[in-house]
This record gives structure tokens, C-alpha cells and sequence, in this order.
């Protein structure tokens, strides 16, 4: 039995080992500093907001188009943050994007795959998309904001 290793074979598992425990690294430092996967749409007059209401043209957001995806809007405009997620339900659903585990209102995520929204953050709350505490250092539900869809048009009421 021969249990010596070439040098090509230690470099390649050595190599294989840096990059894994770097994207690990990564992973932690963005989850310790609460940075999300979720952008803002691509397309900034693809929604806007009036009396209230959010209404999203979903033909300029290509981001909503499959199940699973979703978009974060922020601006000075808004008087909270949103995250809107075209669920794996195949339903579109908006919370104020911030998780309530943590006074410095880490933003959420969806969880790919699952009908999950997670916090950004190292604890990782999670909750399910009726904004229910699921796991996680949470103890209050998120804040989900009712949707309508009209045509190609989201409209989202930030008065609950």
C-alpha cells in the first residue's frame, strides 16, 4: 500500500481546499456584515410609488420573471424598504425588508428553492411566505404587505 501523494495531486487538493475554505470566508463575512444575494430591479423606471402603493410594470423586470427570483426596492422615495419575491408558489408576495430579530433591521432574502424568506445575517432567521417565524433567533413575523396583480402591473399597498 502506498500512501505518498504526488506533488501534482497535493497541489490540486491544496488548491481545491484554498478556494473552498475562501468562499466559505466570503459566505461569513457577507452573512456577519448582513450583505444580501437580492438586487435592485435593473431597469430604476420600472416601478414607482404613489399614494402609498407600489406598482411595478412586470414587462421591464425581467428579475421577476421565473419562480424563485426576486427584487429589493430602496430609495429615498420609499418610506420602507420592500422585498418582493415571485415565489416558488408561483405567487408574488412583498415584505418590509427587514428582519425582526435584530434592531439594526438586517435585510431578507429568499431562500432559493424553497418557500422560505431567511435573514441576511449571521442567525438567520427564517420565515415562511406568510411572514410566519419559522427558525431562528426571531420572535415577531415579518411585516407582509398585501399584492395585486392588474394585467402586467404588481401593485403592492404599503398600508396594511
Amino acid at each position: 500500500m502506498n500512501n505518498h501523494i504526488n506533488r501534482r495531486d497535493f497541489i490540486k487538493t491544496a488548491a481545491l481546499a484554498t478556494g473552498a475554505i475562501s468562499l466559505t470566508g466570503c459566505e461569513l463575512s457577507k452573512q456577519l456584515i448582513g450583505i444580501c444575494e437580492t438586487r435592485v430591479p435593473q431597469d430604476p423606471e420600472s416601478w414607482k410609488l404613489s399614494n402609498n402603493m407600489i406598482e411595478i410594470d412586470l414587462n421591464r423586470v425581467p428579475e421577476l420573471s421565473q419562480a424563485g427570483n426576486a427584487i429589493r426596492l430602496e430609495n429615498d422615495s420609499l418610506p420602507v424598504r420592500v422585498l418582493v419575491v415571485h415565489g416558488i408558489d408561483n405567487n408574488y408576495h412583498a415584505f418590509k425588508n427587514r428582519c425582526t430579530h435584530y434592531s439594526g433591521g438586517r435585510r431578507i432574502d429568499p431562500v432559493p428553492g424553497k418557500p422560505l424568506i431567511r435573514c441576511c445575517s449571521i442567525g438567520k432567521a427564517t420565515f415562511d411566505y406568510e411572514g410566519k417565524v419559522i427558525s431562528g433567533p426571531a420572535e415577531k413575523e415579518l411585516t407582509k404587505y398585501p399584492v395585486e396583480i392588474k394585467e402586467s402591473k404588481l401593485f403592492i399597498s404599503l398600508q396594511r
